[in-house]
């Protein structure tokens, strides 16, 4: 049996929570979007949220709040997902591309204010930052928040990873949770957009009354309502995975694991390792074997070719090199025991 590199966590309690709302006729932006929002205010400590029916709504709104000047800069990783440059050129400003970290396949304070300094010179000022936790790793915060400008957090792989209490979500102007199928929790489609501080919440809620067209529909959010309740067990079995894939990838030694900053707690989102030899070599291995190996990055501006590889080498390198293995809390003991013998024997 073929083994899919993601597959969505949908057990019987997503399905029930599914059929209950579709069984009272009641599918659209609701009672159960409200419900979802205090019980994702327990489990983010926000302020004030909007359920949304998709990212690139959620991330379209927050740039319109933040109210900047037509044609801004806005700072985004070479490897954020690509739907960004779209949302950002349709919100009325212009994308500035940020390299990446070899060690870590993140941006970090000093890409971005490098390509802050490059979009200057060609008379584009930087104005924001919408920072995409790729794979789930997140970069120095801290630091980045130091540059002074506004960022905007998209935390949709990096639910619950973080430094300590100070979690994936909790550093952003306003913040992206994604709820799309291969997001960390998922709903089948939609996001929440929140804010953690009470100034931002206040300008999030004056934005006043959106269109029900705009709002999460109620069976989409009684889906995402069961993915909360579930997270410790699905963390718990993706931490399982990702302690047997580490070892056989110590063991085979070839191939590196991208470095992340200390005292970083992971999500195991996923486990990706950036290859010394060809993505082509390596997926035709696995298919052999009945196991499907990804490009972790090709959906990316740098992967796509958006993002000019003189402009950002490590990103461009590791759009051609990272590879993405199996893992999610669905996968069954003797699927992630294949998965871990490709990792001790592929070329």
């Amino acid at each position: 049996m073929l083994i899919e590199v993601c597959s969505p966590t949908i057990r019987r309690k997503e399905m029930d929570a599914v059929l209950t709302v579709m069984v009272e006729e009641k599918i659209g932006p609701g009672e159960r979007a409200e419900r979802l929002i205090q019980t994702a205010k327990e489990h983010l400590r926000f302020e004030y949220c909007l359920a949304l029916r998709s990212p690139a709504i959620a991330l379209f709104f927050a740039l319109k709040l933040l109210d900047l000047p037509p044609r801004s800069g806005i700072a985004i990783s070479a490897l954020s997902p690509a739907y960004y440059v779209k949302v950002i050129e349709d919100a009325g400003f212009a994308a500035v591309f940020c390299d990446t970290s070899e060690a870590s396949a993140c941006p970090d304070a000093a890409t971005i204010q490098a390509a802050i300094e490059a979009a200057a010179a060609a008379d584009t000022p930087t104005q924001a930052v919408v920072l995409h936790h790729n794979l789930g790793f997140m970069p120095n915060m801290e630091d980045i928040a130091a540059l002074g400008i506004p960022v905007i957090e998209d935390c949709s792989a990096a639910y619950m990873s973080g430094f300590g209490e100070k979690k994936a979500g909790s550093y952003g102007v306003f913040t992206i949770l994604g709820l799309e199928e291969r997001d960390m929790l998922t709903s089948g489609g939609g996001a929440l957009l929140y804010a953690s501080e009470r100034r931002n919440a206040a300008v999030l809620r004056n934005a006043g009354t959106l269109p029900p067209e705009y709002g999460l529909p109620d069976m989409n959010a009684a889906m995402a309502l069961a993915q909360f309740k579930e997270t410790g067990r699905n963390l718990q079995k993706r931490g399982k995975i990702a302690e047997l894939y580490t070892q056989s990838a110590l063991r085979q030694g070839r191939h590196k694991m991208f470095v992340q900053p200390d005292l970083f707690e992971y999500n195991n989102y996923a486990f990706s390792l950036e290859l010394e030899t060809g993505m082509k070599e390596l997926t035709a291995y696995a298919k052999r074997k009945e196991i499907v190996v990804e490009n972790a990055f090709s959906k990316t501006p740098a992967g796509m070719g958006l993002a000019k590889q003189e402009n950002c080498p490590a990103a461009y390198s590791a759009s051609l090199r990272t590879a993405l293995f199996p893992i999610y809390p669905r996968l069954s003991d003797a699927a992630a025991l294949r998965v871990a013998k490709l990792l001790q024997t592929m070329p």
